[in-house]
């Protein structure tokens, strides 16, 4: 850690880390366990899923977009 790292720390960063860390041990640290959950909790949290699409890639440089 640096020493500006070190001065100031954020408490809604560390907040949301630490819980982040909490809900990641639950899982037993099993990334497709941890992801599953998360869709499970969002899919049963009744507030509306936005899907986003495909995001488009911009063409070469110097052609028209």
């Amino acid at each position: 850690m640096t020493e500006a790292e070190s001065v100031w720390r954020d408490p809604i960063v560390s907040e949301v880390r630490r819980v982040r860390e909490q809900l990641f041990a639950a899982a037993g640290r099993d990334i497709h366990e941890f992801l599953r959950r998360l869709r499970e909790k969002q899919a049963t949290s009744g507030h509306q899923i936005v899907t986003r699409g495909p995001h488009q890639q911009a063409g070469m440089p110097g052609e028209a977009a």
